[in-house]
């Protein structure tokens, strides 16, 4: 990876592929163009650093997740297999609590957390309740729970809803649940066992140096150069009436590819007006004690104003007689800058799709990532996608 300070115009038509952010969409794109095509691909990034919303760094001597806490979990063996090219894994199990009116339960929501609200012969009940209805040990919405006909399910459901969804739904989208998409409250089930942990995937670890180090080894073919403070505006523009990505500064077409994972409103100028998206601020707080909290993400659903704490040190088992949480603070996308979150209503998604049908007419325009193609992904999700994006359209499948 060579880090370019900078970039004049003579410098970019060199390049036949321009890969814009630094993120696993991008950082994928990259590497596969770099390594299997042997090209050579200009990767720009906005930001002061790469690995995206993944970035990490050390502060004394424990690793900080910059914009809030990355599990690599998946189903797929074949993105494993590709993301363990560039790193080895510490095992991990990700286990949530959530606090809940004084109490410290599991999350998602199972039958520790009714042994804790409910009166044991009531606990008793509600479980076989749901065994019965649902079978042991599987997962449900709680959505199917209110729906359920059995009254002392709806009793359960109608409380997970009040105590785990209802206000953290609402601090986190700045709008009722019944505003949001119905796909991000079925994200987080309930069990229907004492089941504890976050990620069911036969997949999951913690890079072991940690996620920036990760993008560092996929950027580090010598075909590949990054620029960094630098934004996609500052370069190009698209020419909606030619079908054209163009020279800013001289108006001349590009004619090589555009691998794109930004905002895709931004990308055309919001032409049809601006999507929707959720922002997040973070508070660091050091404090001198061994751990602050009993895991690496506590939710908060009802008290306070932020969401959740985050504690980087149980993900690496760091000894140390101080630790860094961070809290969550949900906001507009003005008030925390980055996009984190698609705002997925009817509205947003109509218009996401004008802006999709207009990139279509670009046949060096390739769209991939959270924001391109404005859809919540996992880092998974987003590998995956970008690994079949390259394949489909140069033909080279995962080597």
């Amino acid at each position: 990876m060579h880090k370019e300070k900078l970039l004049r115009l003579s410098d970019i038509s060199n390049f036949r592929f321009v890969v814009v952010g630094s993120g696993f969409s991008g950082s994928v794109f990259a590497e596969r163009i770099a390594g299997v095509l042997k090209e050579r691909v200009l990767v720009v990034e906005k930001r002061s650093h790469i690995a995206g919303n993944a970035y990490d760094f050390k502060q004394g001597g424990i690793l900080i997740q910059k914009y809030g806490p990355h599990i690599f979990h998946t189903r797929h063996k074949d993105v494993w297999k590709y993301v363990s090219r560039f790193t080895e894994w510490l095992p991990y199990e990700h286990r949530v609590l959530a606090y809940i009116k004084g109490k410290f339960v599991p999350l998602p929501f199972n039958f520790a957390g009714i042994d804790a609200f409910f009166e044991k012969d009531d606990a008793e009940k509600v479980k076989q309740a749901l065994i019965k209805e649902f079978g042991k040990g599987s997962k449900v919405s709680v959505l199917a729970l209110m729906r359920s006909k059995n009254e002392t399910v709806q009793k359960l459901g109608a409380f997970v809803y009040e105590n785990v969804f209802l206000h953290y739904t609402t601090k986190q989208w700045g709008v009722p649940p019944e505003q949001v998409d119905r796909s991000v409250i079925s994200r987080v089930p309930v069990n229907i066992s004492y089941a504890d942990t976050y990620f069911e995937d036969p997949f999951q670890g913690i890079p072991k140096d940690g996620f920036t180090k990760v993008f560092e080894r996929m950027l580090a073919d010598e075909n590949i150069s990054v620029t960094l403070n630098t934004d996609f505006d500052a370069l190009f523009e698209v020419d909606s009436k030619k079908k054209k990505v163009v020279f800013k500064e001289s108006r001349k077409p590009f004619n090589g590819f555009v691998i794109y994972t930004g905002q895709i409103d931004r990308l055309f100028q919001y032409k049809f007006g601006a999507l929707n998206y959720r922002s997040l601020r973070f508070a660091f707080e050091t404090h001198k004690k061994p751990f602050y909290q009993k895991a690496a993400v506590v939710n908060y659903p009802n008290d306070f104003d932020f969401t959740r704490i985050s504690e980087f040190k149980h993900f690496y088992g760091i000894k140390s007689e101080k630790t860094i949480i961070a809290k969550e603070y949900p906001c507009t996308l003005s008030e925390g800058k980055e996009p984190y979150y698609p705002f997925l209503d009817e509205q947003n998604k109509s218009l996401y799709e004008r802006y999709e049908a207009l990139a279509s007419g670009f046949p060096g325009l390739i769209l991939t990532g959270r924001l391109a193609n404005f859809k919540y992904l996992n880092m998974d999700e987003a590998i995956k996608r970008a690994l079949s994006a390259f394949s489909e359209r140069f033909g080279k499948s995962i080597r």
